[in-house]
C-alpha cells in the first residue's frame, strides 16, 4: 500500500530528527536519570564502581536542613541571579536604546562602538575573572589605585575579601562580562520597529517616554522575556565566576549551589550528596520556567519572536 504525501513527510521528518533524539537522549536524560538515582544513595567518589547503598531521601533531607541552607539559597537567587540578571537587562536595553539612537548614528561611529561593546562579551568567563581580580588587587589593582590617587580612599580595600563588597565586585564581573550580548540582541530586535509607528505616535504629541513604553516596549518584551529566561538559566547555573573570584570565600560568604555542589562532590568525595543537590537545582530551574512561560505566554512569545 502505497503511503501518502503527508504520511510520507512524516516519516521522513521523524528520521531526519531520530540522531538529534538520540543526542538528547545521550547528553541530558540518561545522565540526569543517573544523577537521579546516585542522589538517593550514599556513594562517594571511591565508591563509584562498587555503588553506595540506598538512604532515600536522607541526602535531600540533609541539604534542606542543613545551617547553611539559607544563606547558599540567598546567594545564588538573590545575588547571583535576581540581581545580576536585572541588571544585565536594565543596562543592556539603555546600551541598546542609546546605539539605536540618532544622536550615535550621526557621529558615524556606528560599527566601531558595536565592536567596542562586543570586546567584554567575546572575553572568556575566565580570563574575564582573572582580568577583573587584578583589577580589584588591594596591592596593585588599577580600581584601588585609582581611588587613591582622587582620595576617595585612604586604604586600599580588598573587594573581593571584605563582605561588604565582595558580592557588588562578583556582579560587577558578571554585568561587564555578559551585558553586550544582551545589548546586542535587542539593538536587532529594536531595528525591527518599523520609523512609522515612532512617526504617527509623534505627529499624536506623544512624549518621548510615552513613544517608548507605548511603542517601543511593546515590540521589545517578547525579546526581553527570551533574553531574560536564558539569563536566568545560565547564571543560576554559573560556577565560573563565583569559584574564580572568591573560591566561594571569604569562608563560604559567597557560596552558591554550584560551587557547594562542587565542594561537597570533590572536597568532601560525596557524589551522592551532591547529585541531590544538582537535582534540586534543575527542579528550581524547571519550576521557575513553567512559571515563567505561564507568566509571559509561551505561545505569544513564539509567535512574536520566531
Amino acid at each position: 500500500m502505497a503511503l501518502s504525501p503527508t504520511a510520507r513527510d512524516r516519516i521522513n521528518a521523524f528520521w531526519m530528527l531520530f540522531p538529534t533524539f538520540l543526542i538528547l537522549v545521550g547528553f541530558y536524560l540518561y545522565p540526569t536519570l543517573y544523577n537521579l538515582e546516585l542522589s538517593f544513595t550514599d556513594i562517594t567518589l571511591l565508591q563509584l564502581r562498587q555503588g553506595g547503598e540506598n538512604v532515600g531521601l536522607a541526602n535531600y533531607t540533609e541539604f534542606l536542613t542543613s545551617p547553611s541552607f539559607f544563606d547558599i539559597a540567598f546567594n545564588t537567587v538573590v545575588w547571583l541571579t535576581a540581581i545580576s540578571v536585572s541588571l544585565k537587562l536594565l543596562l543592556g536595553l539603555l546600551f541598546a536604546l542609546l546605539l539605536n539612537s540618532r544622536f550615535v548614528a550621526g557621529l558615524k561611529l556606528t560599527t566601531v562602538t558595536r565592536l567596542m561593546l562586543l570586546v567584554p562579551w567575546a572575553t572568556p568567563p575566565v580570563v574575564a575573572v582573572i582580568a577583573w581580580r587584578w583589577l580589584f588587587d588591594p596591592t596593585h589593582g588599577a580600581i584601588n589605585q585609582a581611588l587613591l590617587w582622587t582620595g576617595l580612599i585612604d586604604d586600599p580595600v580588598a573587594f573581593l575579601a571584605e563582605l561588604t563588597t565582595v558580592w557588588p565586585s562578583i556582579v560587577t564581573i558578571i554585568v561587564w562580562n555578559t551585558t553586550p550580548l544582551i545589548a546586542v540582541s535587542l539593538l536587532a530586535a529594536l531595528q525591527t520597529i518599523p520609523e512609522e509607528l515612532d512617526e504617527a505616535a509623534a505627529i499624536d504629541g506623544a512624549t518621548t517616554w510615552q513613544q517608548f513604553r507605548f511603542v517601543t516596549l511593546p515590540y521589545l518584551m517578547p525579546t526581553i522575556s527570551v533574553l531574560g529566561l536564558m539569563s536566568v538559566i545560565w547564571t543560576f547555573n554559573n560556577f565560573v565566576y563565583v569559584w574564580l573570584a572568591t573560591g566561594a570565600g571569604p569562608g563560604t560568604y559567597t557560596n552558591v549551589l554550584a560551587t557547594e555542589i562542587y565542594l561537597r562532590a570533590f572536597v568532601d568525595l560525596r557524589i551522592g550528596y551532591s547529585s541531590a543537590i544538582g537535582i534540586v537545582m534543575a527542579v528550581v530551574m524547571a519550576l521557575f520556567g513553567a512559571l515563567y512561560f505561564r507568566f509571559f505566554g509561551l505561545s505569544d512569545m513564539q509567535d512574536k519572536v520566531g
